[in-house]
């Protein structure tokens, strides 16, 4: 065989591969559920915008297991930060101010905003000390207690803290690393 005719032998097998992974999922599908909200279906878990957050699940600081799915409805915010980051426990005012604000708000695509904590702690009593004093008062705080050995920030490639992805009701990563106001502006623009 020649040199040309091996290229076109591979540029043809290549058409056909990409033309047979793409059939069907080239546009998202959406479909209404009884909830209101819009099941988006065929997007590719990841971290990036557009992409599905991927699912998490670990511990509260009582023990029981809480997914991130089970606030599927709601706008959430996934914010990874530790009892021993500054900067973490200075944007915690703002995340609290925000929460309070928008918690029962109802969004175009999501009722009610909801703070999906991921401690990289390692420590237990410095973790549940700093929800109290910080005023933390949702309920979906989680941690695996590795600090940066951490599955939860493996996952989502978390390389500094604080850091944070703003999820819409299907679970659709929209925004990320939003601080201070910038927060309470992307979910007013959400309403």
């Amino acid at each position: 065989m020649t040199t040309k005719f091996k290229f076109y032998i591979l540029v043809s097998i290549m058409i056909i591969i990409m033309t047979s992974c793409t059939s069907g999922t080239g546009e998202k599908e959406k479909k209404e559920s009884d909830s209101g909200v819009k099941k988006t279906e065929n997007v590719a878990v990841g971290l990036n915008i557009g992409n599905r957050a991927p699912e998490l699940e670990y511990n509260s600081p009582d023990g029981t297991p809480i997914k991130l799915s089970s606030l599927k409805g709601k706008i959430v915010l996934i914010d990874f930060w530790a009892a021993w980051c500054p900067p973490c426990r200075i944007e915690n005012p703002n995340i609290v101010t925000t929460y309070h604000k928008y918690k029962n708000q109802k969004f175009r695509n999501g009722e009610g905003f909801a703070v999906y904590s991921v401690s990289l702690d390692q420590n237990r009593e410095q973790w549940l000390d700093a929800i109290d004093k910080d005023g933390l008062e949702w309920e979906y705080h989680v941690s695996d207690l590795r600090g940066w050995q951490s599955v939860p920030a493996a996952m989502y490639q978390v390389r500094s803290i604080p850091s944070s992805w703003l999820i819409d009701g299907n679970g659709i990563i929209i925004a990320r690393n939003l601080r201070g106001e910038e927060l309470g502006m992307a979910l007013e623009s959400l309403k």
